[in-house]
């Protein structure tokens, strides 16, 4: 046995076993044993179809955000100036366009937000929403701009 698999020998014998051949230690539980991926979106849309503008000119700024909508929250009506996407880490998000046009977004699941058209987010569900957003601006660009003079139903 190589030297490496009698270091690991207590922990192979707990978790698994040593795989001699390749000087590895083998786990045999629910524990994944290597990185993977798996794609969640590739597109040039946003969710109601529309194709996503052109990159700006000049440097950019990338931002995250993570927000946490509570049960029966709305947001008031705004629209982005920037291209964003996120996740849905929790809960069900539905997204309202100023058309009536909706989409529910389902934890894990990826959503490309609209670009320049007014829309608001409601959870109708009963637990919160987190959700991760990813912001393609420019410094001093606003992320969302808010329409107060919409009022929610």
């Amino acid at each position: 046995m190589k030297k490496t698999c009698l270091t690991l020998a207590f922990a192979s014998l707990l978790l698994g076993g040593c795989d001699k051949e390749n000087n590895k230690t083998t786990v045999e539980n629910d524990t994944p044993s290597q990185v993977s991926s798996e794609e969640l979106l590739r597109t040039s849309q946003s969710w109601d179809g529309a194709d996503l503008p052109n990159y700006p000119e000049g440097k950019p700024e990338l931002v995250a955000v993570r927000y946490e909508f509570p049960a029966g929250q709305k947001l008031g009506w705004h629209h982005h100036p920037v291209m964003n996407y996120g996740i849905l880490v929790q809960g069900e998000l539905t997204i309202i366009g100023q058309d009536g046009r909706e989409k529910t977004v389902h934890e894990g699941e990826a959503v490309v937000e609209m670009v320049g058209t007014i829309h608001h987010g409601e959870n109708r569900g009963t637990k919160p929403v987190i959700l991760y957003m990813f912001y393609i601006s420019q410094e001093g660009q606003p992320l969302a701009v808010q329409h107060p003079e919409i009022p929610l139903e």
